[in-house]
């Protein structure tokens, strides 16, 4: 600010003395002038002459109307372009009711398994009668009364078997859980007989292999995948097998049956091709749908 004040007093006149009158223009300068304000002139005329205003500014914009863009509503059509949710096989369960399994529904399985990749013949040699089949369990029974109604020769069987490496039933199922629930749920029909468990949880094959070496068992319980194994080291003989039950109406929290996993279903479907349906075939075993 000071120096503010300072310039203003140099700029103020001392007393007694006159401001310098102001520089007047040279010739030149006028006619700089008087030529700038003729093209101005000019210019206002063309501009009259083409239907404009006399101001050489341009025409101040109107101001225009703004409008927030609004959140467009969904359209049917905007949904159904959406790629839709696939359904899972739990949804599709929970909405139907529960059919008892019938030997049609293994024929069909078999049949669409190898429909692709074996020719007619082989196919018709997977094929198996009804006679082959015991009856299957119509959701009515606990699985002791199911082995009762289709084993009432039971106490015979179990007295007459003394080979090693062999059973009289097998039972397949989807886990090992599944198959401790099993073996539980089977006390009122096994009475003293003895239960060898075939699955892979906290078992080891080599284990396995040494119980049936050593001992002999009645029943076996296990999943497809373990009983396979055995079957392929020659260490379990079915042979000498009367019955093999598939666990096949029991679902799981997921609402699966055995044969709705795809590696239990290669299994069983492998197992079943290998071993057990030459013997169905033959006579000597029968096939059960609990």
């Amino acid at each position: 600010m000071l120096w503010k004040m300072q310039y203003q007093l140099w700029q103020r006149p001392c007393p007694g003395q006159r401001r310098p009158p102001a520089a007047r223009p040279g010739p030149a300068r006028s006619a700089q002038c008087a030529g700038a304000a003729g093209a101005v002139a000019a210019w206002a005329t063309r501009w009259r002459s083409r239907g404009g205003t006399a101001s050489p500014r341009r025409a101040a914009r109107q101001p225009t109307e703004c409008f927030l863009s609004q959140p467009k509503e969904k359209q049917e059509s905007a949904v159904k372009a959406k790629k839709r949710k696939k359904k899972k096989i739990s949804d599709v369960l929970q909405k139907s009711a529960p059919k008892p399994g019938v030997p049609a529904d293994l024929q069909n399985l078999l049949t669409q398994h190898f429909g692709e990749n074996r020719s007619v013949i082989e196919i018709e040699e997977l094929k198996l009668s009804d006679s082959c089949f015991l009856p299957a369990n119509d959701l009515t029974h606990s699985f002791s009364s199911y082995l009762k109604e289709i084993c009432p020769k039971w106490a015979k069987l179990r007295r007459s078997h003394k080979e090693k490496k062999s059973l009289v039933m097998l039972v397949l199922c989807s886990s090992a859980l599944r198959s401790l629930e099993l073996i539980k749920s089977m006390t009122a029909f096994k009475g003293d007989c003895r239960v060898i468990k075939l699955f892979a949880k906290h078992i080891k094959i080599k284990e396995q292999m040494n119980m049936l070496e050593k001992g002999m068992f009645h029943i076996g319980v296990g999943t497809p995948g373990r009983v396979k194994a055995l079957v392929e080291q020659d260490v379990l003989c079915l042979n000498s097998t009367k019955y093999v039950i598939l666990d096949w109406n029991w679902r799981d929290q997921k609402l699966r049956r055995m044969m709705d996993i795809p590696e239990i279903k290669k299994e069983t479907i492998d197992l079943l091709e290998k071993s057990i349906i030459k013997l169905c075939r033959d006579g000597s075993v029968k096939l059960g749908l609990f």
